[in-house]
């Protein structure tokens, strides 16, 4: 049996037992009813992917349980049921957004194919929807800056893994590219003309986030007015990118854990599962394996997500890309702004390249654009470039830094923001882009106190 659901509404019982036989033998999940209002509930609290509607049912008609989909599930297709006599209605109702329509009595066969033509609608439908997405926010291997030995071995790695549908765990600091990265990883694989579905598992409570990758059916929770599909479900046949899985709780986890054990999701208030196909992609900017350590997050989902792990190293780390990064960013803004591409002064460069990027690709992105739109003469001067300056300070001196190790650099420019920000760690664990747990395990780990 395949995923397509159908529902089959229709007053007349031994056609709809007849209906339901073929379609049923034909592959199709089908859930029919001979009652408008039962077909009316339906429609409220589930999906389905086609609906078979007589024109006249009871009180209920044709019409009215086309409403309510167009109004509930826009991309359902409702395929009308008719006498002859009915004609005129049904071309009306195809009007208003039927997908075609039948006249009784029923062949098997010409309904089959007026449900294989729909079907083809709704994945001709998608592809164009998912189409226009990825043109928008298209990236590949070969548009990602990777001039440093560690970024060159990273691409390399995607470009293996690409083509397989192994589960991949994504670590690194904030802004080091986690979800460029898994983008190139999804455009590059056979799941490309899939959709890829992003969602950031820190920024919403446990509830949400379950109503958001799962789903809910209509009456699950207050608000809940309608059934609705979750972003996994969105996702099928595509790429589901979860960003911040360090964050979520250990009963979310839990949820999560079971999904990749079992390919299927089951939406908040429901009671059926959903089978999925769909490939996960995770990222944490906090180290997981610790917290597995400190019972933080799951050691069996850890592993189950880490089937092919790839670490983010941050941008200090590889200087070499900076320059190469900068004038990426130049290009970028020129075309954006329409005004002639800006040339870099040495001093600029090296002012560049001498900072400790603690917001990572992305601060060096903001930052361009930022001297740009500071700039008034067409090569940027070291003095368009305004960084943090307790950053700049920790990487002045070479001679100095030399032999320090990058938990003493760390160490030394934790200290120096948390001076900076009067010891107030929230504001400080802001300005370090990392979570206040972070923050407070790091200054333990270092012994820093006021």
């Amino acid at each position: 049996m395949n995923n397509t659901r159908i529902l089959l509404i229709d007053d007349d019982e031994s056609l709809c037992t007849l209906l339901t036989m073929n379609l049923t033998d034909a592959g199709y999940n089908v859930l029919s009813t001979t009652e408008g209002k039962e077909a009316l509930d339906q429609v409220e609290k589930d999906i389905f992917n086609i609906i078979i509607t007589d024109l006249r049912i009871d009180t209920v008609t044709g019409f009215d349980i086309l409403e309510k989909v167009k109004r509930m599930s826009p991309s359902t297709e409702v395929i009308m049921v008719t006498g002859h006599g009915s004609v005129e209605d049904a071309v009306d109702a195809m009007k208003k957004g039927a997908f075609n329509y039948i006249t009784k009595p029923v062949d098997p066969d010409e309904l089959n194919l007026v449900i294989q033509k729909a079907l083809e609608k709704q994945k001709l439908t998608n592809e164009v929807k998912n189409l226009r997405s990825q043109l928008q926010k298209e990236i590949s291997l070969k548009n990602i800056i990777a001039v440093s030995p560690k970024m060159r071995n990273i691409l390399e790695m995607v470009n293996r893994i690409s083509d397989s549908d192994a589960t991949v765990l994504i670590e690194g600091e904030s802004g080091t590219g986690k979800e460029i990265i898994a983008k190139a990883i999804h455009n590059n694989s056979l799941r490309k003309s899939g959709p890829f579905v992003a969602i950031n598992c820190g920024a919403m409570p446990e509830n949400l986030l379950e109503s958001e990758l799962f789903g809910h059916v209509r009456g699950a929770f207050t608000g809940a007015n309608n059934t609705k599909k979750g972003l996994f479900e969105e996702a099928n046949n595509g790429t589901i990118f979860l960003d911040e899985v360090g964050e979520t709780t250990q009963s979310f986890q839990v949820k999560l854990l079971r999904v990749l054990q079992e390919n299927e999701i089951r939406r908040v208030g429901d009671t059926k599962d959903i089978p999925i196909k769909v490939r996960i992609l995770a990222a944490s900017n906090r180290e997981l394996k610790k917290m597995v350590l400190d019972n933080i997050f799951r050691k069996d989902l850890y592993y189950r997500l880490r089937v092919i792990p790839i670490y983010l190293p941050p941008l200090r780390e590889r200087k070499e890309d900076i320059l190469s990064l900068t004038d990426f960013f130049l290009t970028r803004f020129s075309k954006i702004s329409n005004r002639p591409k800006l040339k870099i002064s040495k001093s600029a460069q090296q002012k560049l390249e001498h900072y400790f990027w603690p917001g990572n690709v992305r601060e060096l992105e903001n930052t361009i654009e930022r001297a740009m739109i500071l700039s008034r003469e067409d090569e940027l001067q070291s003095n368009d470039i305004l960084l943090e300056e307790s950053s700049t300070e920790v990487l002045q001196d070479k001679s100095e830094l030399i032999n320090l190790t990058l938990k003493e650099v760390e160490e030394r420019h934790i200290k120096m923001v948390l001076e900076d920000c009067s010891w107030h760690l929230t504001k400080t664990a802001k300005r370090l882009k990392i979570g206040y747990n972070t923050l407070w395990r790091r200054m333990k780990e270092y012994g820093i106190n006021k």
